[in-house]
């Protein structure tokens, strides 16, 4: 009896295909997750790809554009008998893509191995010649007709299907062609013109895709941005000389300070809540609970009589005041990102109106945010068990109304205390009409919760870099992110915020606060500064790891006219360098730092530098001090066209050395891995550091002197 051979797959099994293609990345917990990247940044696509037997396979990367457009890349095996193949590439446009690997039968890579192997040894010899010939005619006839993929490799080929399929015939001729020798005929379909042109059009027989996974491609903002933080109360708040009590800033004193937000660099003002402040419970000064008749309270204890989530404080302005802002920071070239604090004062009108919306205590009462030892008692956390419907319903609703004000980046405060299937639900809605938003989790949590908030949908997340400090510290966490995490997880550093005061930064001075900005700004593609960095705010609330006289309590007065501003004090004419003197030393901070300057040269630095807009770039060299740290990261551009009319590559490479101990100066040397920089073994380049303005003859051994009667990091461009 026969039995009858079962379906391919069994029931319950995923398809293996003919030409096996397995372990595609990027993969975000097996396509449960969309891939993340953005216009035109490069990516590995990598897989296993094998056949049985012996004849050639080869795979091609696959992305489809959201219109069905196919872009093909061709992909090397790295390995050879291992089976890994891999392909740099990238998607020109913004939108939802597929990606997946095609393994495919190569009839041509099989006769020229074949081919090359029999005819120098004299075997087969006709047969084998006339065999190349049926294949070469084929793939000609293939690129003729249009049946044969366009595959682009790392030289994005120009060669059109007209010239391919002429090559590729006149090889097929040739092979036929008895006049010539074994040799010569065997030459003539195995020369770089026809891999050219196979490269392009390939012949590819039993064709298996792996199975298709989302990739979301997304604005360039998503993964690079500079921010800057600032509490628009503060900005133009001021003592009344009259009555000698605050007066708040306003909307617009706040965009008075904008111009000098683009001045130094920044790409992205973000605004702590705008909203009315309740009065219960209102916290004083350094977070006391005796809060006076003028104290403004925490801008996150949110609502009170004039609304909530939906409102502005009245101190700040109106509408107007607000959209005025909006166009102004536009005009700057700025993005505004507010700050989504899904959390309620006791005063805000949804505690009347949805009381099941909060954790209700055995006595009675609503129960108040802790996170012990913090204690919040102006802050009613959302409770999403009892309503999730009507809740989410309701954020719908408030974000819809800053959407509408122009609002296309939020920072939202504590995420990992609200379901992660809302934000998912959330985010995705809100990208059906606006995709172009972006979302930054301050989650200092757990990590599979800051994975998680990434892989449903946060473009950006907060991260641990605010205490990492020595050399092994950061590079264990930066490979972290810039590996397989970063095909979902966009990492934003920032040294201090108005929460954090790391015991490094109060006690490192100047050194630190220039350290860990440059640091910041050039290990990952995204940073942020939070007001008041210029001055190297760092002194701390006893028992805390936060500023003294805390902005989130009270306003605070930084005089910004009394810096000499992103220029410096070189900028200033000596009469007006002079006046400024004379009115710092007046005000008692004739001695108070001023990095604006710095921070402007650290952005203008990322600027002139694409490859400082991308993540994954990230390579560490070594070094011979454990307090030294190098690294470096390179991106293959486009330049302009050379005499052929094609474009010939060109590449943008940054070099960073740094001291990471502010206290003392260091010697060592930097063992470069000339090989990552794109560089031959024992070569030598340009290196200008732009910190320092000195340029040097670089090798793969260089020493180096950081410290605190120097500068305490190397900013270095290679020049060609």
């Amino acid at each position: 009896m026969t039995a009858t051979p079962p379906p391919f797959p069994h029931a319950g099994q995923v398809p293996v295909g003919r030409i096996p293609v397995l372990d595609v990345q990027p993969s975000v917990d097996g396509g449960r997750f969309p891939a993340r990247s953005v216009v035109d940044e490069s990516f590995t696509v990598s897989a296993t790809v094998f056949r049985e037997g012996h004849d050639a396979v080869n795979a091609t990367a696959l992305l489809t554009s959201p219109d069905g457009t196919e872009h093909r890349w061709v992909m090397q095996c790295l390995n050879p008998g291992l089976d890994h193949w891999a392909a740099k590439v990238h998607a020109p446009s913004a939108g939802v893509w597929s990606l997946c690997v095609e393994g495919w039968s190569d009839p041509y890579g099989t006769w020229e191995h074949a081919a090359t192997v029999k005819i120098g040894a004299g075997v087969d010899t006709e047969l084998m010649l006339a065999e190349g010939a049926l294949v070469l005619q084929r793939a000609a006839d293939a690129a003729a007709d249009g049946t044969s993929a366009q595959v682009s490799g790392a030289w994005d080929p120009a060669t059109t299907r007209e010239e391919a399929a002429r090559v590729l015939a006149a090889a097929a001729s040739t092979l036929r062609d008895g006049s010539a020798s074994p040799t010569e005929r065997l030459a003539a379909a195995t020369s770089p013109e026809v891999h050219t042109a196979l490269a392009a059009y390939p012949l590819r027989d039993l064709v298996s895709p792996s199975p298709r996974t989302a990739l979301w491609v997304e604005r360039e903002l998503a993964l690079s941005g500079a921010w800057y933080e600032f509490f628009p109360r503060s900005e133009g708040a001021h003592v009344d000389p009259d009555t000698g009590q605050w007066v708040s800033g306003t909307l617009a004193t706040a965009a008075e300070r904008l111009p000098a937000v683009a001045a130094m660099g920044f790409d992205v003002v973000y605004l702590t809540p705008v909203h009315p402040i309740g009065s219960t419970f209102r916290k004083g000064p350094n977070n006391t609970l005796d809060a006076g008749e003028h104290d403004p309270g925490s801008p996150y204890a949110i609502g009170a009589a004039e609304g909530g989530h939906d409102a502005l404080h009245p101190d700040l302005g109106s509408w107007e005041d607000f959209d005025a802002f909006m166009a102004r920071a536009k005009e700057l070239g700025l993005e505004v990102a507010l700050d989504l604090a899904l959390q309620c004062a006791p005063d805000h009108p949804w505690v009347t109106e949805h009381p099941e919306w909060f954790t209700q205590r055995a006595d009675g009462t609503i129960a108040y945010a802790e996170n012990p030892p913090k204690k919040y008692q102006d802050i009613y956390p959302l409770n999403f068990d009892n309503d999730p419907h009507g809740i989410s319903a309701e954020i719908r609703r408030v974000v819809q109304v800053w959407l509408d004000h122009g609002v296309r980046a939020f920072r939202v405060d504590n995420p990992h205390t609200k379901p992660v299937e809302f934000w998912q639900w959330l985010i995705v809605d809100v990208a059906r009409e606006h995709p172009e938003t972006i979302w930054l989790a301050e989650a200092f949590t757990k990590p599979a919760m800051m994975h998680t908030l990434a892989k449903v949908g946060f473009q950006q997340s907060y991260t641990y870099y605010a205490w990492r400090h020595t050399k092994d510290e950061l590079t264990e966490y930066c490979q972290q992110l810039a590996g397989p995490a970063a095909a979902y997880m966009r990492p934003s550093f920032w040294p201090t915020t108005h929460d954090i005061l790391t015991p490094f930064m109060q006690h490192g001075g100047v050194h630190a606060h220039r350290l860990r900005a440059a640091l910041a700004a050039t290990l990952v593609p995204t940073y942020g500064i939070y007001a008041g960095y210029e001055h190297c705010e760092s002194v701390p609330r006893p028992g805390a790891e936060e500023h003294i006289d805390n902005e989130k309590y009270q306003y605070t007065d930084r005089r910004w006219d009394l810096d000499p501003g992103p220029g410096g004090w070189e900028a200033l004419e000596p009469a007006a360098r002079e006046a400024l003197e004379a009115a710092r030393a007046e005000a008692g901070v004739a001695d108070r730092p001023d990095l604006s300057g710095f921070l402007a040269m650290l952005n203008r630095f990322r600027a002139e530098h694409p490859a400082l807009h991308w993540l994954r770039n990230l390579h560490f060299h070594p070094t011979d001090h454990h307090e030294v740290i190098a690294y470096s990261k390179r991106r293959v551009l486009t330049g302009s066209a050379g005499s052929s009319g094609a474009h010939e590559p060109a590449e943008d490479v940054v070099l960073v050395v740094a001291n990471l101990n502010p206290h003392t100066t260091v010697e060592a040397t930097v063992h470069w891995d000339l090989a990552a920089l794109g560089l031959e073994p024992g070569s030598t380049f340009r290196a200008h550091d732009v910190v320092t303005g000195d340029t040097w003859d670089w090798g793969d051994a260089v020493y180096v002197r950081l410290g605190v009667d120097a500068e305490p990091i190397h900013l270095v461009e290679v020049q060609p």
